[in-house]
């Protein structure tokens, strides 16, 4: 079989399905394992993102009313390179291809992947492994990502539950949503705004005050831990921002927080670090995270 994924999680799936082997295209966002980096991009973003996160917004809001594409597929590479399978995703069309920007390929599959919550990551990767033909396999990823789940529920259960505040944006500020909320539960954390299922939203810096969060997790949509410390001035330099009484953490958003795939557990783990000191495998501060205080 002949795969291409246009969805950074379905590459992982693809991969932790033991079926790495058969991709033959990726997208512009497809680094997890690292080794795919190797393999043809076949979309690419269809306007400078390189910019600031206010211009992000502005830029992404003003194609969406215009209906411009927000990414460029690059369709005679897809038919060149013979896919049996492409992977999109139905859920965002801010986040990644969807199935409409990709044009038709003579016996090639779309399957588009729609995980809003937890139970939509399981899903997404059954489906992927019904689609290889791998479904024993499928069942046993999924079991071994909740034990891993289970375990950092186990891990603070019985912890005092601190107030947090997950941002998914910058300028605008947006609450995360999705799966989000439900790491936080897993992870013993008291989630002030936003809920789980629901579509990430956009905020009003007086709500993040209300909130009166004890932490505060910044991990932006696309963005990783390097790009989310350059762009931490939106926030600092807001009048009230020096008044909030959190513990700010920096996170990178593109490979953990709001990514579907197979970091979503490891992702909990990350949340249980922060709001209680616990750490797992190996610690993730100063890899993964770092505390606001660590890079003034």
């Amino acid at each position: 079989m002949r795969i291409i994924s246009l969805l950074a999680s379905g590459t992982e799936i693809v991969c932790a399905l033991g079926m790495g082997e058969s991709l033959v295209g990726r997208s512009h966002e497809c680094d997890n394992p690292s080794w795919v980096r190797s393999l043809p991009a076949c979309s690419e973003p269809a306007f400078d993102i390189n910019v600031l996160s206010r211009e992000i917004d502005a830029e992404v809001n003003r194609r969406i009313r215009a209906g411009v594409p927000l990414y460029t597929v690059h369709n005679e590479l897809i038919r060149s390179l013979k896919p049996d399978l492409i992977i999109t995703q139905a859920h965002c069309e801010v986040c990644a291809v969807t199935p409409e920007n990709v044009q038709q390929t003579p016996a090639a599959s779309v399957l588009a992947l729609t995980a809003g919550s937890l139970a939509g990551v399981f899903d997404g990767i059954a489906r992927i492994a019904q689609a290889l033909d791998k479904e024993e396999d499928g069942r046993a990823l999924i079991a071994q990502e909740k034990r891993r789940l289970e375990a950092v529920r186990a891990r603070a259960a019985g912890r005092r539950r601190p107030t947090v505040v997950m941002l998914e944006w910058l300028e605008p500020l947006f609450a995360m949503g999705n799966w989000g909320p439900e790491l936080v539960e897993i992870a013993n954390g008291d989630l002030r705004i936003g809920k789980a299922g629901e579509y990430s939203s956009a905020i009003p810096f007086s709500q993040l005050q209300e909130a009166d969060a004890e932490f505060i997790i910044v991990a932006p949509c696309g963005f990783d831990l390097e790009r989310t410390l350059r762009e931490r001035h939106a926030l600092e330099a807001h009048p009230g921002w020096k008044s909030l009484r959190a513990k700010v953490a920096y996170a990178d958003g593109n490979l953990f927080f709001n990514r579907s795939g197979m970091t979503v557990s490891q992702t909990a783990e990350i949340i249980a670090e922060i709001l209680h000191g616990e750490t797992f495998e190996t610690p993730t501060q100063r890899i993964s995270w770092v505390w606001a205080r660590e890079v003034h």
